[in-house]
């Protein structure tokens, strides 16, 4: 005994399946800079140096004298002398006072009067060494900057932003589709078809 059997064909179904991707744009355009450097403030203070010579040492070594000093070596000179001369006329005194003890007291003083002077020769540097004096007194600068800061003013531009969204589209390609067959091995065959 033959059994009927079925027979089944099926058929999936096909999606299609469109994308359309989504497209974004973003423009920075550039910061708007203005920068501005005030010049710094710069003061500078000099003091010359000073330099001073004085010569009045080795001008006095040379005997030339200014007008207020050659009245006080003079006068110096002048009460020296004054002073000599009266111990000199003392002594002498004292020697005409004793002229009863003997000697030769007036000739004594006169030979004192008339003997010529001895000169003493000896080198010598006319003027003296270190006889100019010289005093420096160095100058001095001073420099004052004040420095100034830089000025920034930035104005940002907002970014651009352009955005396009995007698509799925869906389409049935192929339809689903389902075949049932009841096959009998007799000759009699009954059968029906479905679609779904």
């Amino acid at each position: 005994m033959q059994l009927p059997q079925i027979r089944i064909e099926s058929q999936l179904a096909i999606l299609g399946i469109r994308t359309k991707n989504a497209t974004q744009e973003i423009k920075q355009p550039h910061a708007d800079v203005q920068i501005r450097q005030p010049k710094a403030e710069l003061s500078i203070e000099t003091k010359n140096g000073q330099l001073t010579i004085d010569q009045t040492k080795a001008w006095e070594d040379m005997k030339l004298y200014s007008p207020l000093r050659s009245i006080e070596v003079f006068a110096q000179e002048g009460k020296q002398a004054w002073l000599e001369g009266i111990a000199r006329r003392a002594q002498e005194g004292n020697q005409l006072m004793k002229i009863e003890n003997g000697g030769d007291a007036i000739a004594d003083i006169a030979y004192q009067k008339v003997k010529p002077e001895t000169l003493n020769y000896n080198i010598g540097w006319i003027p003296s060494h270190f006889s100019v004096r010289i005093h420096y007194e160095p100058g001095n600068v001073e420099i004052h900057a004040q420095p100034r800061e830089p000025e920034i003013n930035v104005i940002p531009q907002k970014p651009i932003i352009s955005y396009t969204p995007g698509d799925v589209s869906y389409q049935l390609v192929q339809q689903p589709d389902l075949k049932i067959e009841f096959v009998n091995l007799m000759p009699t065959r009954i059968g029906f078809e479905t679609t779904i």
